[in-house]
């Protein structure tokens, strides 16, 4: 009998052994890690992103006079929605009278069917073909590179900004380049990863001649 009662001792407390213990792991708030607070993010740096090599040795005054624009490559959102609306476009280079650092660019296109000027400068840097439009803040500047050409009736120009690089394709006359020309142009913005989607044609015809004074602005940002 004695035997007996030792047995269910043992078991009662073995059981009272197996409560206590699995009462401090439910109610182990004393034995839980202290939850660690997550280190700061570290700011996200932002590497510039250079600008597409410029043709080599190129002689900016042999780029003045007018230049037609004739196809664009970019992933801007205005022209994919509205890349079937373009309008003419001629774009004339001058040599600023006041300055040999700057280039005064006159845009002309229509807007609402009624032609517009757009004024520009274009400040020369020492790397030859490499152009800045300058923006209301530096990180706003629009960097310019002349890609290619052969001065007399084409000319291949990427535009950068804020990490972006609009492509443009000019010609001499309002007539369409030759056929292998236009492919370079698109083999060119391929390279950019704007295939056929981000190419828009402009019109070839019914350029803006006189322009409408009171409709002249002074900033246009690519």
């Amino acid at each position: 009998m004695a035997g007996a009662w030792r047995c269910m001792l043992a078991v009662v407390a073995l059981m009272c052994m197996c409560l206590w213990g699995s009462t401090e792991a439910v109610g182990g708030a004393v034995s839980r890690p202290r939850p660690q607070r997550r280190p700061p993010k570290k700011p996200k740096v932002v590497e510039p992103i250079e600008v597409v090599p410029s043709a080599q040795n190129i002689d900016i005054q042999r780029m003045t006079g007018a230049w037609y624009l004739l196809n664009t490559a970019s992933k801007c959102s205005y022209l994919i929605n509205h890349g079937t609306k373009m309008e003419p476009t001629v774009m004339h280079l001058t040599s600023s009278p006041n300055s040999d650092k700057t280039l005064s660019v006159s845009t002309k296109t229509r807007h609402n069917h009624m032609c517009w000027e757009i004024l520009q400068v274009y400040h020369l840097s020492t790397t030859p073909g490499k152009l800045t439009l300058k923006g209301p803040r530096p990180e706003l500047d629009t960097q310019i590179a002349i890609g290619e050409t052969d001065y007399d009736s084409y000319a291949i120009m990427y535009y950068h900004k804020r990490g972006k690089i609009t492509m443009k394709l000019y010609a001499r006359s309002s007539y369409d380049l030759s056929e292998p020309m236009l492919t370079k142009f698109e083999q060119l913005a391929e390279k950019q990863t704007m295939g056929l989607a981000f190419l828009f044609p402009f019109p070839t015809y019914s350029h803006c001649g006189t322009v409408d004074q009171d409709h002249v602005i002074s900033e246009f940002y690519v």
